[in-house]
């Protein structure tokens, strides 16, 4: 399972799923399955969201077994 940290840095940013989703160029829905656990995102998906926020994909994203 893949935990992420999406809603914490759209919080910590105060943005928006809907400016999230289009500054990475998904549908809001997607961020939103994302940040409840339902979508496993790609690794481009991954790099874009953590890009936007300046950090790394494992600052965002963890591995959970």
């Amino acid at each position: 399972m893949i935990n992420n940290r999406i809603r914490e840095y759209r919080a910590r940013f105060n943005m928006k799923q809907e400016e999230l989703a289009e500054k990475v160029g998904v549908r809001r829905e997607t961020i939103g399955n994302l940040e409840k656990g339902r979508y496993n995102p790609s690794l481009a998906l991954a790099w874009h969201i953590a890009q936007v926020f300046g950090v790394t994909i494992e600052e965002i994203f963890t591995v959970e077994d």
